[in-house]
């Protein structure tokens, strides 16, 4: 039981300081089902907002990679002033001077140009390699983001439980302390009537306050508790959150464990469906490294419009214009063995990443099976300890009746308390491992969605 609180009050307090910083919360209650707190995750929690984020840049990724096969137009636009006009030599026969060489200035002053290209692929392998990658690449996002909804579906399930247990243990904690207090009353009534020593009154006194100082301290975590899942769900701390659910519509039987006959459970794993995105992935790496053997072929064209003046004022009143259109082929032939080298890396992250979902389906088992062991014995631990405490109440109950006819102690009836307090708070732990495992358990299997 100490285990429980300690963990709780750590998570908490973890909690408490990343809201620290945050807008005031609103005051609005909610009251709310465990469905409805997972659904309010879905749409507040951090992770799973920003994995959706993600998801919409991935779409953008992909509109990107298309548009590298649309055609691309580019504009040009220059204006040069030869403050020096270049000078070229020309052969002295020109000009009756063999042997000799004449400084001759060509060009003028000012000189402008106007452009517009175009490109359009025809044919390039990395690109259809890379269009599909995009796709498969927004296909990991998405699955991304199912992974952030089933990390928060379990961490707010488990608080969610959390939060149940500990008022479980506040109702229990309620009826000791009742019956408690009524042995109280009724012990230092005989004790002023000489029937019972003062010490007597002084043991089961202290039993008693006790109590109470433990009831105030599990009321205190309970606080942490709520703080713990309105965090897990992206809620404002401080906000009003009621729960509708009770520990008795909890399903905790057998039955839930019968899906271990699975072998195949492992496939409902998002991990699995993610490493084999990737393995997709990888191969398409591989494809984009032997697509660059081929050759790629591309549409080109362009209008340029050229003026010359050796005045600025009228250097546009004059156009030379200038057009082609064609085709444009690359034909790789040697480039140092980077692609054969490049194609060998791919097909090594290939197999690696084959073996990795190899050992991933063993330990996805291998899980499957500890998570239901684990559940199978939390839920035998339950209900021994929900046998204990039905007979320690007997007891107390039993020990309580010989007391009152005198033939029991009071030492008798305080060990009796102590033991069902014990059992209570055992039946409590047991109570919270078997719904901590049940949650592992649908995980393992791939049940939470």
């Amino acid at each position: 039981m100490k285990h429980l609180f300690k963990t709780g009050l750590l998570l908490c307090i973890t909690a408490i300081k990343g809201f620290a910083q945050q807008a005031p919360a609103s005051s609005q209650t909610y009251n709310f089902t465990l469905a409805d707190c997972i659904n309010y995750a879905y749409e507040h929690q951090d992770s799973v907002k920003n994995a959706q984020l993600d998801v919409k840049s991935a779409e953008y990724k992909v509109k990107e990679t298309t548009g590298i096969g649309l055609p691309q137009i580019n504009g040009s636009a220059s204006l040069l002033d030869y403050v020096k006009i270049p000078t070229t030599l020309l052969p002295g026969e020109f000009f009756g001077a063999p042997g000799t060489f004449i400084p001759v200035k060509f060009g003028v002053k000012y000189q402008s140009s106007l452009g517009l290209d175009l490109s359009q692929i025809i044919f390039d392998g990395s690109y259809l390699v890379g269009l599909k990658a995009s796709k498969t690449y927004k296909e990991l996002s998405q699955r991304n983001y199912t992974r952030s909804r089933i990390e928060a579906n379990m961490q707010v399930t488990k608080a969610y439980y959390q939060v149940l247990v500990s008022n479980e243990r506040i109702k229990l904690l309620d009826a000791n302390i009742k019956q408690l207090k009524e042995q109280v009353d009724q012990t230092t009534a005989q004790n002023k009537q000489g029937f019972v020593e003062k010490i007597d009154v002084d043991r089961i006194t202290v039993q008693y306050n006790d109590l109470v100082t433990t009831r105030e301290n599990t009321i205190r975590l309970l606080a942490l508790n709520y703080q713990m899942l309105k965090f897990q769900m992206g809620m404002p701390i401080d906000a009003e959150l009621l729960l509708k659910d009770r520990l008795e519509d909890i399903n905790l039987d057998e039955s839930t464990a019968a899906v271990a006959s699975d072998s195949t459970a492992y496939k409902n794993r998002i991990e699995y469906n993610l490493i084999q995105t990737q393995l997709e992935l990888n191969k398409l790496d591989l494809k984009r490294y032997q697509s660059k053997y081929l050759p790629s072929l591309a549409g080109v064209a362009n209008y340029t419009s050229s003026y010359q003046d050796n005045k600025f004022n009228t250097l546009y009143s004059m156009q030379f214009p200038s057009s082609y259109i064609g085709l444009r082929l690359t034909l790789p032939i040697f480039t140092g063995f980077q692609r054969s080298n490049q194609v060998k890396e791919a097909k090594i992250v290939v197999q690696k990443t084959q073996n990795d979902i190899e050992n991933l389906k063993n330990g996805l088992n291998l899980q499957a099976n500890a998570a239901r062991i684990t559940y199978l014995n939390g839920l035998q631990s339950l209900n021994n300890q929900r046998k204990s405490q039905e007979v320690a109440a007997e007891v107390l109950r039993v020990t309580r009746i010989k007391y009152q006819q005198g033939v029991g102690s009071s030492i008798e009836v305080t060990q009796a308390e102590t033991a069902l307090v014990q059992a209570n708070d055992k039946y409590i732990q047991g109570l919270y491992d078997a719904l901590i495992s049940k949650v592992d358990l649908d995980r393992a299997y791939g049940k939470l969605q």
